[in-house]
């Protein structure tokens, strides 16, 4: 198992192999029963956090991140790097690069949120702003979405 690099706070790029990794996983995954997973969303102040909880023995794949975001993780889960795999647990606040598509193993149940700025309107804008594959979102495919707020300043 690799560290992550929690010293700097900092989960890098993926490589397009390891990317691809994570896909061929998220296949295997999806012939297995799927547990729905809630979306929070918060749309404020020009910045866009959502937040979901990861049921512990879960294993989850995430959407492509094209952009970076701050990732704050609250739990305790095993996370691809792209260049191995880490085991967090506890908070942090953790620098989250571009070009990323991450797996998680929850080991307890997990609280991750993703945060960056934005111009969006709405949380389908902030979606599109932050991947390639809103149609993968667990927010789109449940067709709800549990908390919008929606503030203006």
């Amino acid at each position: 198992m690799t560290e992550l690099v929690v010293a700097q706070s900092r989960i890098p790029a993926m490589s397009a192999q390891a990317i691809q990794k994570v896909r061929a996983l998220e296949v295997v995954l999806l012939g297995l029963p799927q547990v729905p997973i809630a979306t929070e969303h918060v749309l404020h102040g020009g910045l866009y956090a959502r937040t979901i909880c990861i049921p512990a023995g879960v294993v989850l794949t995430g959407a492509f991140i094209r952009i970076p975001t701050l990732l704050v993780f609250d739990g305790h889960a095993t996370v691809n790097t792209g260049e191995g795999a880490a085991e967090l647990q506890g908070y942090h606040v953790l620098a989250a690069s571009a070009r990323r598509r991450q797996a998680f193993i929850a080991h307890a149940d997990t609280r991750l949120t993703m945060v960056f700025a934005t111009q969006a309107q709405t949380v389908a804008e902030a979606e599109d702003e932050f991947t390639d594959e809103a149609h993968l979102l667990f927010s789109r495919q449940l067709g709800a979405v549990n908390h919008i707020n929606i503030t203006g300043e």
